[in-house]
């Protein structure tokens, strides 16, 4: 169903919250304009109404979506009881060496159905599985890459295609493990990659391509500089993601090969900068931290994921504190929920500073926070509703009991910090009712293929 106007009693705008609110959505799937105070115009009476307060969509700015199959499966200690992200990887490569682009296609439209019926209106995608089983390319170097497409098309989900440059496995250039070979590329190779997703998609306005250096575990100085400079080269304000500092031992082999911490080697070596997300940087010094804030970069957090694997806790009252942005990301799939990320977000610096309200002052701020550095992260005009953004946007049921009586930054301070409830009813994406009273418009194909799918890995 596509929608040419929709009235909302309530709605949040980027000036803050508005009532009796018009939006006029162009044939595209963005908004030709925003009017607040509408309610006396003719326009008001015969525009689709909202059912409950109108939220702008969440951006996602990090996901693995194969991942989502995994979840759950990693939870029971090894038997020396000394499980770590490290140990975890290992079942992490097992699992993707049997991965069928089918089964792929259909984990991540799962996914993204799930991100959708949450409030996530757009995601950015860091793709990494790009191989063959035994490492070879397939007939189509994109194979993957397209099946992450057609999950984003067949959902409606916005998406930001990050492929991802994997060529070793560790600091200084270490040659990659047989676990790592399906996510394998030299710097040739992969941006003809990168060049062949722009040229097939660069029109599509729900879909946007830029790169993903893995890490600096995964790429020398020599591969990041170069596709960097290759991908400014074909679009300079394409997004930029890179792993950073998730884990300690990760910081003290990058020591030990450079004699920097990563957040201090990737700003002092690589043009960070507003184009960029440093995803997790959990572990960061007062000076690092300060240096990402005022680099104009986003942190990309993904607190859910950060407490499944161990990671330990990003400086987020100190980085805020000094103007830094914030998006967050569901990465791996243990949690696919914007408010549990949020909630989280807060709730660890609270544990760890014995305070309260520590973030932004409010749920409210926070979520505000998260839209506007997801959106600039994903490279896509999201975010926000306002005239020329996309419309994405999110109805929460407010006959709920955690939002009776509540309004304005009242009804998002409890949205984020008050229940375990789904409170999202209804979602829009460019311009097209993909949720509607809870339920997703596919969902049930959709999980059809997903079952079959998971019969075939466990079989």
């Amino acid at each position: 169903m596509t929608a040419t106007t929709l009235f909302a009693e309530s709605a949040l705008l980027p000036g803050g919250w508005a009532r009796d609110v018009l939006f006029e959505i162009a044939g595209d799937g963005s908004l030709a304009a925003v009017t607040p105070d509408a309610a006396g115009g003719d326009l008001a009476r015969y525009a689709h109404r909202a059912a409950g307060p109108v939220l702008p969509g969440m951006p996602n700015l990090h996901s693995h979506a194969f991942q989502r199959a995994m979840a759950g499966l990693t939870e029971r200690a090894g038997g020396a009881g000394e499980d770590s992200f490290w140990t975890w990887r290992r079942v992490l490569y097992d699992f993707v060496g049997r991965l069928t682009p089918g089964q792929v296609e259909a984990i991540a439209a799962q996914l993204y159905v799930e991100m959708l019926k949450a409030g996530y209106t757009a995601v950015g995608e860091f793709h990494y599985l790009h191989h063959n089983a035994d490492g070879r390319p397939y007939a189509d170097p994109a194979e993957m890459s397209e099946r992450i497409v057609r999950a984003a098309r067949a959902t409606g989900i916005g998406l930001t295609l990050l492929p991802v440059l994997y060529a070793c496995g560790g600091f200084g250039g270490r040659p990659a493990g047989p676990g790592q070979r399906r996510f394998l590329h030299d710097l040739d190779g992969f941006l003809a990659l990168v060049c062949g997703l722009i040229e097939r998609h660069g029109r599509d306005p729900q879909l946007r391509v830029g790169i993903a250096p893995h890490s600096l575990r995964a790429v020398t100085p020599e591969l990041l500089a170069g596709a960097v400079a290759g991908l400014a080269g074909i679009d300079a304000a394409a997004p930029v993601h890179i792993h950073v500092a998730e884990q300690t031992e990760e910081v003290e082999e990058c020591i030990a090969w450079s004699g920097q911490r990563p957040v201090e080697w990737l700003l002092d070596h690589a043009p960070v900068g507003a184009h960029w997300c440093l995803v997790h940087a959990t572990h960061m010094t007062e000076a690092e931290t300060g240096r990402l804030a005022a680099s104009g970069a986003v942190a990309g957090l993904c607190p859910t994921t950060e407490a499944n694997l161990g990671d330990g806790l990003f400086p987020a009252r100190e980085y805020l504190r000094r103007g830094g942005a914030i998006g967050i990301g569901s990465d791996s799939h243990v949690s696919v929920s914007p408010v549990e990320e949020l909630r989280w977000l807060e709730y660890g610096q609270r544990l760890v500073h014995r305070r309260r309200n520590l973030l932004a002052g409010s749920g409210a701020a926070l979520y505000r926070a998260a839209l506007v550095g997801g959106a600039w992260a994903l490279g896509r005009p999201v975010g926000k509703l306002a005239a020329g953004c996309r419309a994405d946007l999110v109805v929460l049921d407010a006959e709920r009991p955690t939002l009776v009586g509540k309004s304005g930054d009242t009804l998002l301070d409890a949205l984020v910090f008050a229940g375990n409830d789904n409170l999202v009813r209804d979602v829009m994406v460019g311009g097209r009712w993909l949720v509607e009273d809870g339920h997703h418009v596919a969902e049930h194909a959709v999980l059809a293929r997903y079952r079959a799918a998971l019969a075939e890995l466990t079989a």
